[in-house]
């Protein structure tokens, strides 16, 4: 008897626990709306207690990056009416900028032209009238004593004394006070013998006459 009595227990004490575990669950689940429920409230109120600004949500005690009003930035910007002696500063650099390639382009030539005695000849008639206010009259002293001395040639070079050059000049390196090009620019070169002429002989036809008594100049 009692070992049927404990058989029936059994059961009943297993529907017992089972109802058990369902009204933990049961009583669980209100616990866990009720905490998101809170949650929820909380998350409200922090949002109502926040002030709606230019800049989003301005929440109480914390720490706000504080940007310029829009009226300081409008009174940055630059007034481009007031840029108008800079452009024409800029346009006036342009415009050096453009005649002093242009003057480039122009030295160039001549160097180019001077390569040959002709050319050299038309060169040099153009320095000197517009350089030192000579006619054709010195230019035809001029034109007998460089064809003598070099025969216009820019390569012209006298091993034994040293002189180099259209105007042969004697030491070569003279020429340096034109530019250190005066080895290969005939320009150069004839600039050079021109200013010499000029302040040893005052012109080409006195030059001309020095080199006829003398053989040189």
């Amino acid at each position: 008897m009692l070992g049927s009595k404990c058989e029936r227990k059994r059961p009943r004490d297993g529907r017992e626990m089972k109802r058990r575990v369902a009204m933990q669950v049961f009583l669980a689940k209100p616990r866990r709306k009720v905490a998101g429920l809170w949650t929820l409230v909380a998350t409200l109120i922090l949002l109502a207690s926040a002030q709606p600004t230019a800049y989003g949500l301005d929440f109480p005690e914390t720490t706000r990056l504080s940007l310029p009003e829009a009226t300081n930035i409008r009174a940055s910007v630059v007034d481009l009416s007031e840029g108008a002696p800079l452009y024409s500063q800029l346009n006036f650099a342009q415009s050096l900028f453009a005649s002093e390639m242009a003057l480039v382009a122009s030295v160039t030539r001549q160097v180019e032209m001077a390569r040959t005695p002709n050319g050299a000849r038309y060169v040099a008639r153009q320095i000197m009238a517009t350089e030192y206010n000579w006619g054709s009259y010195q230019f035809q002293c001029l034109n007998r004593l460089w064809t003598k001395e070099s025969n216009w040639n820019y390569k012209a070079h006298n091993y034994k004394s040293g002189a180099h050059g259209i105007p042969q000049a004697l030491p070569a390196n003279k020429m340096e006070i034109i530019s250190t090009d005066w080895r290969k620019n005939p320009v150069t070169q004839m600039r050079w013998g021109l200013r010499y002429i000029e302040i040893r002989y005052e012109n080409p036809c006195k030059a001309w006459a020095k080199f006829k008594r003398s053989k040189y100049y």
